[in-house]
């Protein structure tokens, strides 16, 4: 039985060897949303807890990493949710006009959640279509068409920060 279905019929060391060999992506994918250690390590350790309580929902072992994926995204969505609770408005100093106000990550933190979704999975965990399709549980089409215009309004961010 490979360790797929191995972590999937209950054996616990077979998920944790599962959970280290996807761990490096896993993080990265938290440090993205999260966009600092700490709260990146802590959401790869509540991954663990959930993927331990939760890894028998799992229908099919070729897309536990799919699944992974899904679960860290749900746990960041989660802790982005409760900071903003918590965030002050302070007033921002404008940046000088001979200096680039933002980079590429400030672009794309301006995006909507679910297009900066797209961006991440599609272009920095270089997912296909398809698998995104089968995590955010949508047609490949829709994929396709949100990255679209996704890419669209990136575009039209970007020229504007060049003026």
């Amino acid at each position: 039985m490979n360790l797929e279905k191995r972590a999937i019929a209950g054996e616990e060391q077979a998920l944790m060897e599962l959970l280290t060999r996807h761990e490096d992506t896993l993080y990265r994918t938290a440090y993205a949303y999260l966009k600092n250690e700490h709260d990146a390590i802590e959401a790869v350790q509540e991954l663990t807890y959930r993927a331990l309580k939760k890894i028998h929902s799992v229908k099919e072992p070729a897309y536990i990493a799919t699944w992974l994926v899904r679960i860290i995204i749900n746990i960041c969505l989660d802790v982005k949710k409760k900071q903003e609770k918590f965030v002050y408005n302070h007033d921002v100093e404008i940046a000088s006009t001979d200096q680039k106000p933002y980079e590429m990550a400030d672009i794309i933190a301006s995006l909507p959640t679910e297009q900066q979704e797209l961006i991440y999975l599609k272009y920095f965990q270089d997912m296909k279509n398809a698998d995104i399709a089968q995590l955010k549980q949508i047609p490949e089409g829709t994929v396709k068409s949100r990255l679209h215009t996704t890419l669209k309004r990136l575009r039209v961010l970007i020229e504007k920060e060049e003026l």
